[in-house]
């Protein structure tokens, strides 16, 4: 018997032909709505995307979020369901996944609320998911051939970790950002510059233009305990530089966006490097928002003795595959959420409710 099957009856539920999960992500500012047979084909995938609405405020506006996540959900939902052919949910659909944190919290409300909506409307089971979870996931669903052990570090603009995944649900944290996270020192420094956010794209592109050894910046790592991250230093010197420079004249933009850039791969590439040398493990992942700078991407891809799994990168932004992806997996373990699970901004990894 296939284990789906065998997880459909333990859990009350009808023998279907195909596992069907219904993804929904909105944790920050996007939406994102997928629908993924078994662990990873894709048979929709759709993403209201706000990036353009918050540029005029240099930023995530948390409550302006939240309400562009209502405007976009359901018709994300329909269609997504439409594109995938599901013309009935609650007969064909077999998973209900979503984020369930960390996030904004408006955001992830708007996005948990409508799933065990649906979960309640249709009789499908529902599965809340980490985040992070959801972003080791995007290597799974991009590359069949990553196999446990790996590591994963996340890279965005709410996170910077570095993750030894085990095993599906078998997950040990080795270092976490104590400040700002690798993107977050990215839009602010680009902020500074007068670049448009969000300034991460901005500046790795401007980098190839620039020298990376133009200017120099501190190395902020030897001071951090353990494989941690710390990028609130190095952000100060850069602004502080910035401004050092404009009270001389003008800032030669590409050089210093070059040599910014090289200074924060090079503190990730440190960290993988040590991360790799204590467990042992090769395989080596990245994933997240900052998974797509070419410089990180390149650093991570030659480096010798590495099996490295680059994301393509409309799998490094927020996106509803992955936590289908995530929630398949979870629900294949046996895990279920209950129908009272809420939204938890601050969830901590591998925690969650399961019955």
């Amino acid at each position: 018997m296939q284990l789906h099957r065998l997880v459909q009856l333990l859990f009350g539920m009808r023998p279907l032909d195909r596992f069907l999960t219904l993804g929904i992500e909105s944790s920050c500012d996007d939406t994102s709505v997928a629908v993924l047979e078994g662990p990873r084909t894709i048979l929709s995938w759709n993403i209201s995307s706000q990036t353009e609405r918050h540029a005029a405020f240099g930023g995530v506006v948390p409550e302006y979020a939240s309400r562009m996540h209502l405007e976009a959900i359901l018709p994300l939902t329909r269609e997504a369901l439409a594109e995938a052919g599901v013309s009935d949910p609650a007969k064909e659909l077999s998973l209900i996944a979503v984020t369930r944190g960390p996030g904004l919290m408006g955001s992830l409300l708007v996005g948990v609320m409508t799933a065990k909506a649906f979960a309640q409307a249709w009789n499908v089971p529902i599965v809340g998911v980490n985040h992070l979870e959801g972003h080791i996931f995007a290597n799974v669903v991009d590359h069949e051939d990553l196999k446990f052990p790996f590591l994963c570090m996340v890279v965005s603009g709410g996170h910077t970790e570095i993750v030894l995944a085990r095993a599906s649900g078998d997950y040990q944290m080795l270092g976490a950002t104590q400040d700002d996270a690798a993107g977050e020192a990215f839009d602010k420094v680009a902020k500074v510059l007068g670049l448009p956010y969000p300034g991460g794209p901005v500046i790795d592109r401007l980098a190839k233009q620039g020298s990376a050894s133009a200017f120099h910046f501190p190395a902020v790592l030897p001071n951090i305990e353990g494989l941690n991250f710390s990028f609130s230093g190095l952000k100060t010197a850069a602004i502080n530089q910035i401004n050092h420079l404009r009270q001389k004249g003008d800032v030669p933009v590409e050089d210093f966006c070059a040599s910014f850039q090289a200074a924060v791969v090079r503190n990730l590439i440190t960290r993988l490097e040590q991360a790799v040398e204590q467990t042992g493990v090769r395989n080596v992942a990245i994933s997240g928002g900052v998974a797509a700078n070419s410089a990180f991407r390149d650093a991570v891809a030659s480096h010798p003795g590495w099996n490295a799994f680059l994301p393509s990168k409309m799998f490094c932004t927020d996106n509803a595959v992955m936590v289908a992806a995530a929630g398949y997996a979870a629900f294949m373990r046996g895990e279920r959420s209950d129908i009272s699970m809420g939204p938890d901004p601050a969830l901590d990894f591998g925690e969650d409710e399961v019955i």
